[in-house]
């Protein structure tokens, strides 16, 4: 497994969405907001591009406040889809082509069903793809575990946000880890 670097990973957060997020248990998806949160401003830090999914939004609404507030500092717009799948969403698939990360890390709701399929889908295509164990949720803890289990064999790395921001970080001592340390303080 390589190390993450910034300039060859994407961020992509999966439907955390309004109507969503109010069916999720409250300790979930505080873990997520705070995951999600802190792996945002990292990105921001270090420069990872992020592309954001929005299932249904008629019917599921927008990205939560908490989250929408740091994506729009950056400019950065939700894509709508009827795919469980968020890969296979046309301009979220043009936009990976575009990017050409070599790493994806994926975060969202529900663990389940749409976060499993896009890993599913993105190591199909050959990503390396690490799914963020606690900035996923799903209406049950159940269900939450069954799509992380599901997502790591179809061949996701499982993994948590400070993790992720600090193999982004690389070493200490300099600018960019005196930012990032800030956030998990």
């Amino acid at each position: 497994m390589d190390r993450l670097v910034p300039a060859s990973s994407l961020l992509l957060v999966v439907d955390v969405q309004e109507r969503l997020a109010a069916a999720m248990p409250k300790e979930s998806l505080d873990r997520l907001v705070k995951s999600a949160r802190l792996l945002l401003m990292a990105g921001a830090i270090l420069d990872v591009p992020v592309l954001v999914s929005e299932q249904y939004p008629k019917g599921l609404g927008s990205t939560i406040p908490e989250l929408h507030e740091l994506l729009a500092s950056r400019a950065i717009s939700p894509i709508e889809k009827l795919d469980f799948d968020a890969a296979s969403e046309p301009r979220i698939s043009g936009e990976i082509g575009r990017l050409a990360p070599r790493s994806v890390v994926l975060l969202g709701m529900e663990s389940h069903v749409c976060v499993f399929q896009t890993a599913r889908e993105l190591v199909r295509r050959g990503y390396a793809v690490h799914v963020v164990c606690d900035a996923v949720a799903s209406r049950t803890e159940e269900n939450r575990k069954a799509g992380l289990a599901l997502a790591e064999r179809a061949g996701a790395v499982l993994t948590v946000a400070e993790t992720i921001a600090f193999d982004w970080v690389g070493r200490a001592g300099t600018p960019s880890f005196r930012a990032v340390s800030k956030l998990v303080r």
